[in-house]
């Protein structure tokens, strides 16, 4: 019994990486497995995506991006204040650690700032705007968000034509934003409460440098091999725990997903209609793949069927706003508000999705008929 819990507890926490598993067994028996398999792989991604997690964890075990947002926060003279902060500091976060790291690392924090001015009434909101602002922060860097990585490497697309297609989309959710944060009220806050951790200033600059060290294997100055090499070698010592950290089944569903699409593409029916949809506009079918298989695994199957990067690029981005599956990042925020405020879960979800519809919409004719 106790290993039949394990078992359930592991699907529901990781569903996307169950179904990636599921998926990709069923193309198994479709394509048979052969020497092809291997093709499939961007074995550059995973390792991109490896090291950033594991540094992101190294540096969440110093408390590194709690201490810096607690004293950010102290900034913040009033509830809406406390909104737009917080809301950047996800914003800022995704853009360098990633979009679910971003949120792993800041939910507590929007936990903390609400509960300790007794703002409770405003959690749900301020839960789904940094969801939003974390899905969309991560779209201006490679890095931000792992879809980004992935097809930043696949299509081998230069750093300076990447963000240019992503700044006009990035600097319009920074505004939506700022308005979504309007109807709050700029109640004046009080934090007394004082914090007594203090950064490793050693481990900090030496977990930067790993950081650093990462983003130069991103963006191909430093060999993938080299990069995984040292940062694995000084995490070994430096801190192992980081390493057990890592969101491993991030990685499985990644492995799972190169061997569903790869199976696709070789099966002629669906090359053939996948091909005449996006060929048709691939911006829409990406947008509305994403609402239903989420955005990481809408990157890698759509990856094969189209060249058209620049709309594909903007639609799993966009794309992540919208249903609660569109994104691993928005069932990590679910599922946190629902262990933080059992019963309140049906509210949350009716909002959330009336909020990020009006995202999706905004967006996607935004991109539509100004970005393209």
């Amino acid at each position: 019994m106790s290993a039949l819990r394990s078992v359930k507890r592991f699907i529901k926490q990781n569903v996307v990486f169950c179904v990636a598993a599921v998926a990709a067994l069923i193309t198994c028996f479709l394509v048979p497995p052969d020497a092809e398999y291997l093709t499939y792989f961007d074995w550059k991604t995973l390792v991109c995506l490896f090291l950033t997690l594991a540094v992101v964890c190294a540096l969440r075990n110093i408390k590194f991006f709690t201490i810096l947002a607690r004293r950010l926060v102290r900034v913040a003279g009033n509830l809406r204040g406390l909104f737009l902060l917080l809301i950047v500091i996800t914003f800022i976060g995704s853009m360098l650690i990633a979009n679910d790291m971003a949120l792993i690392t800041f939910l507590p924090l929007r936990y903390f700032a609400l509960s300790t001015t007794g703002k409770e009434k405003y959690m749900a909101y301020l839960f789904i705007l940094q969801n939003i602002s974390a899905n969309l922060g991560g779209m201006l860097t490679p890095f931000g968000n792992p879809q980004n990585l992935y097809l930043y490497s696949y299509f081998n697309i230069p750093t300076g034509e990447f963000c240019s297609i992503m700044l006009p989309p990035f600097l319009l959710a920074i505004t939506l934003l700022a308005l979504a944060c309007l109807p709050v009220k700029a109640v004046r806050l009080t934090i007394d409460e004082e914090f007594g951790e203090k950064l490793s200033g050693r481990r900090t600059a030496l977990y930067m440098v790993l950081f650093a060290l990462s983003l130069l294997v991103v963006f191909r100055i430093v060999p993938v091999i080299i990069g995984l090499v040292l940062v694995t070698g000084v995490l070994l010592f430096a801190d192992r725990e980081a390493l057990k950290m890592v969101d491993y089944p991030l990685l499985g569903t990644f492995f799972f997903f190169f061997i569903f699409a790869g199976n696709l593409a070789r099966i002629e029916a669906v090359n053939t209609l996948m091909s005449s949809l996006l060929a048709k506009d691939t911006l829409l079918v990406s947008v509305l793949s994403c609402q239903g298989i989420s955005n990481v695994p809408s990157a890698i199957l759509l990856s094969r069927f189209t060249a058209d990067y620049r709309s594909l690029l903007l639609g799993v981005n966009i794309g992540g706003t919208g249903t609660l599956i569109a994104s691993l990042a928005s069932l990590i925020t679910f599922s946190e508000f629902r262990l933080l405020y059992p019963g309140h879960g049906k509210r949350y979800f009716w909002l959330f999705t009336l909020v990020n519809v009006i995202f999706l919409v905004v967006m996607t004719l935004a991109a539509k008929f100004l970005f393209l």
